[in-house]
């Protein structure tokens, strides 16, 4: 009997042995990728507008600290801090982060590994992938191999270094989930979904494949509790990369466009139209004079290919329209009427494209007027508010309706609003001629009427 046990126990050494052998082992990419990962601490200076937001400060103190306060009609946003990560891309000094880490900042510092701190210029940055380029100044570092996200497999483990709540350079794997996942409001970005372990403070850092090769950057989660889910996102470093090549060069990004409004094509709908199956974007709408309408494509039109490449859905053309260069040709495939049609057509320019610069110049965020900054955690904790924008500027309908500087927006027909962009998508809609904004001003909040359609 005993030799049935050790027997036993020598079987299930060997399998647990095994078990180990095929997990993965992060050491050694760990100990040789660290260091390519920053830590990025952004400051926003406190801001006083002519007509602001007074912060609430504690019954208790306020008579102490009234002496203190801005003089009456002065209002007045507290400082904020924000951390992030990065990582570095050339040996002299060029760093990928997320644009919202960067976003609206008065300062940004980056701290190597080897703790080493120095001042950042934002060299550039888009809000429509969530990618900026900053820049130190200093030679001879440590870069960053870049590897293919084309390579990349479902199932297959990856790596995250970033600070997560602060704590610099803090590693997590998981495997990926999925890829060419798409987001809502975010037409331009084939995500990388991973089980990796994301949280505030890991944003811009690298993920790493098995070779130690950054194949994306880590953007976002969707959670209900503000921490990690099991659900993150990461933007392919050839979209980073491309974007950055582009901010490097230029200062700005350049995204093609054909006019059309899209819709998905449903089991049902692909029945109606007689395809095999449903595939495609369905073009709803064409935009008159638009390369689109120069080209002869029409509504009900199916686009099925771009460029020879398939339209799985219909939020891959965006993508694919996107990355074309303006002015270049392009080749659809178009399903119209039971046919196939091959039709050329010359891409456009996206002309509102949002880019921020170090020093960007205020752009109406709207057609009401508003021109609007996001607010910071910590200002929204003061606040007490879960959402919202601060209105910096303010004319035509905005002004007409009372909504005044140093209001908050909060919500724009019961949506929640966190950045100008958002604002914008409820507002621009041209079949909507008027919303109803939700405005907290001082401590109180009430709803504002406002007209669009003059």
């Amino acid at each position: 009997m005993k030799k049935w046990f050790a027997l036993l126990g020598l079987c299930l050494g060997f399998v647990a042995a095994g078990a180990r052998a095929q997990l993965p082992d992060f050491v050694d990419m760990v100990e040789k990728q660290s260091p390519t990962v920053v830590n990025i601490t952004t400051t926003q200076e406190a801001r006083r507008l002519k007509r602001g937001h007074r912060m609430p400060q504690p019954d208790e103190m306020f008579d102490f600290f009234r002496k203190f306060m801005p003089p009456e009609g002065e209002k007045f946003l507290p400082p904020s801090r924000g951390q992030g990560s990065g990582f570095m891309i050339s040996s002299d000094g060029y760093i990928l982060t997320n644009a919202h880490v960067v976003d609206k900042v008065d300062e940004v510092t980056v701290k190597l590994a080897d703790k080493r701190e120095f001042r950042a210029k934002v060299v550039g940055s888009d809000s429509r992938t969530d990618v900026a380029l900053i820049k130190i100044n200093a030679e001879g570092l440590p870069r960053a191999t870049l590897g293919n996200p084309d390579k990349l497999r479902v199932g297959e483990w990856v790596l995250a270094i970033g600070a997560p709540f602060g704590f610099e350079n803090s590693v997590t794997a998981g495997i990926v989930s999925a890829i060419g996942r798409s987001l809502p409001q975010e037409n331009y970005v084939p995500f990388i979904q991973t089980d990796v372990a994301v949280n505030p403070g890991n944003s811009g850092g690298p993920l790493f494949n098995m070779k130690g090769e950054v194949v994306g950057m880590n953007s976002q989660i969707i959670s209900r509790s503000g921490g990690y889910m099991g659900l993150s996102f990461a933007i392919p470093i050839d979209v980073a990369m491309d974007v950055a090549e582009q901010l490097k060069s230029r200062g700005s990004v350049s995204r093609g466009r054909i006019g059309v409004v899209i819709q998905q094509v449903t089991a049902d709908l692909a029945d109606s139209f007689g395809l095999n199956k449903a595939e495609g974007a369905l073009v709803a709408d064409v935009e008159a004079g638009s390369p689109a309408d120069k080209a002869g494509l029409k509504v009900s039109d199916i686009i099925l290919k771009y460029n020879g490449r398939p339209v799985a859905n219909s939020i891959d053309l965006p993508r694919m329209v996107g990355a074309s260069k303006p002015g270049s040709r392009a080749n659809l495939s178009v399903w119209r009427k039971g046919e196939m049609h091959e039709i050329g057509i010359t891409v456009g320019e996206i002309k509102d494209d949002l880019v921020a610069t170090a020093t960007p110049e205020k752009k109406k965020s709207n057609r009401a007027g508003l021109t609007v900054s996001p607010l910071s955690s910590e200002q929204k904790k003061v606040l007490k508010i879960d959402s919202g924008v601060l209105v910096e500027d303010v004319e035509g309908p905005a002004s007409h309706a009372g909504i005044e500087q140093g209001d908050i927006i909060l919500a724009v027909n019961n949506q929640a609003v966190n950045n100008a962009e958002e604002l914008a998508r409820l507002l621009n809609d041209p079949k909507r001629k008027s919303a109803a904004l939700l405005i907290k001003r001082e401590d109180n909040a009430h709803y504002v009427s406002l007209r669009l359609d003059k």
